[in-house]
């Protein structure tokens, strides 16, 4: 076998309870030192095969060679063994502890008697960091820094075990525009210093930016590979969902009426974590009929706390929500909905869906009170069962066996679907959106988009909080940037520069 590779996977098949194909006799080739983007839609099968790569499960068949060693990865143990590490999107650390003890976990140089050598662990670290330019100091507590720093940690958790093999999955989730330059600018460290990257990602730019090259896998099996030098982004998007694609942009009509919809004044709510501080403080805001006004700012900086207040999940501490010129802070979240309030939660799991119950119980949940999903307190089964079947039909939910299967059962992006889907659907003359796309792949992103767009046409309003800085720009008429609770500044999205926004999400004040 060839050994300029770093990594070989021949032939992989991994099948599920017997009937599940997540990946059909896959082959991904990574050479020794170089970048090589992961890219697909979302249960292309990407995730699978790392966690195949990383040991945590079993292909069905197929054989891994790691530096052309045929080897067995029977966990993550084995994994770090032979020098594969990972970053995973969700970050894997111990918040009570300090950066330096979450560095070392598991791996823990002891002294006499089991105590740690700290002076050791410290000093190894602090090489480490000055090897890679990973600055981050090691005695705060990890729930004291920020996000982009905690992705630091993780970076260096795989370094100090010495690995060679890096995987990113989609690492830059959660990052501002200049964290993610940061980020960009470290993965190329590592590689000038020899080591291996694997780079899952739907972001194009990013890919275009860092990658050699770029493996496209689509229903589990290999598309093609691609030379990044001599392939643009928008041939890497077709190659993932096979087909073209049509750009969705807003068209910054002006809203029809003056009168807001939707009237934040002067309201401070509670940091969900600690009862003294306010998450956010004297906030203001309108949003007007046919007008998408966005949120933009790192998360953690008063988002979840605005959104649980509107949508009647939290209480405000003082200041008032004035929606359909109607005092709401008292209402309760039914009264809300009844009044014509749509909410895409953030957390799908925890607020957009009772798991255990079938995707179409999951999409009639709010309105199975009334006409016509019941009658006299009796529930009609065919009702939910046509209503159901068109919003599944209509936002392609997979997996969900005619609304039969429970929703537990779907992928996070079929899941995402059924509640953007039952979300746009229902009566409603204001959209609460809170990361509609986050774990989707390009069609659907693109399908959803021109769906909120369509919501201007309507005359709805639309309040949107995503991290996704593209998304913002793509959609917004106007930008709100949110930092530490408060309003930093205002943009009208047509024409706004990122470099900007990143600037206001840091917390600097911008002239516009």
């Amino acid at each position: 076998m060839n050994n300029k590779h770093a990594i070989q996977m021949l032939n992989i098949t991994k099948i599920f309870n017997e009937t599940v194909i997540a990946n059909k006799n896959l082959t991904f080739e990574v050479e020794a030192g170089e970048i090589h983007a992961l890219v697909g839609e979302n249960g292309a099968g990407k995730s699978t095969l790392m966690s195949i790569l990383f040991g945590l499960y079993q292909p069905t068949s197929g054989e891994i060679l790691v530096n052309g060693k045929k080897t067995l990865i029977s966990n993550p143990i084995k994994a770090n063994k032979l020098g594969i590490g990972m970053v995973h999107q969700h970050f894997k650390l111990v918040d009570v502890n300090t950066v330096w003890e979450n560095i070392a976990l598991g791996d823990e140089d002891t002294l006499l008697f089991g105590f740690l050598d700290k002076n050791k662990i410290k000093t190894k670290i602090t090489e480490i960091m000055n090897e890679y330019k990973l600055y981050v100091d090691l005695d705060a507590k990890i729930q004291n820094i920020s996000i982009g720093m905690q992705q630091r940690v993780e970076i260096l958790k795989i370094l100090y075990r010495n690995a060679n093999i890096l995987v990113f999955d989609e690492p830059t989730a959660v990052l501002t525009p200049q964290q993610i330059d940061g980020l960009l600018e470290v993965i190329v460290n590592l590689k000038k210093a020899g080591k291996t990257i694997i780079f899952i990602s739907h972001k194009m730019d990013e890919i275009k930016k860092i990658a050699d090259r770029a493996t496209v896998i689509r229903h589990g099996e290999k598309i093609v590979t691609l030379d990044m030098k001599e392939t643009t982004p928008q041939q890497v998007a077709e190659a993932m969902v096979g087909r073209k694609l049509v750009e969705v942009k807003n068209k910054y009509t002006k809203p029809k009426s003056n009168e807001p919809i939707l009237k934040i004044i002067n309201l401070s709510v509670k940091k969900e974590t600690n009862n003294k501080i306010n998450a956010l403080e004297n906030f203001n805001l309108e949003v007007k009929p046919g007008e998408i006004v966005a949120i933009a700012g790192v998360e953690g900086n008063g988002q979840k706390e605005l959104i649980e207040a509107i949508t009647g999940l939290r209480k405000p501490s003082t200041g008032g929500i004035v929606f359909n010129k109607l005092n709401i802070n008292n209402f309760s979240i039914k009264k809300r909905y009844a009044e014509g309030m749509s909410h895409i939660p953030e957390d799908r799991h925890k607020y957009g869906m009772i798991l255990d119950f079938s995707v179409s119980e999951n999409i009639v949940l709010q309105q199975i009170d009334q006409k016509p999903f019941s009658k006299n307190g009796f529930i009609s089964s065919s009702e939910i069962q046509k209503y159901s079947q068109k919003i599944i039909n209509e936002f392609d939910v997979r997996g969900t066996r005619n609304g039969a299967a429970t929703a537990r059962g779907l992928s996070g992006g079929n899941q995402q679907k059924a509640v953007v889907g039952r979300e746009l659907r229902k009566e409603h003359n204001l959209l609460v959106v809170v990361q509609p796309t986050r774990g989707l792949d390009i069609g659907a992103i693109e399908y959803i988009h021109q769906q909120i767009l369509d919501e201007k046409i309507k005359d709805v309003g639309v309040l949107l909080v995503s991290y996704e800085l593209n998304e913002v720009m793509a959609l917004a008429d106007r930008i709100v940037v949110i930092n530490d609770g408060k309003v930093i500044g205002e943009l009208p999205g047509k024409n706004a520069k990122k470099e900007q926004i990143g600037l206001m999400m840091a917390g600097q004040k911008v002239e516009v």
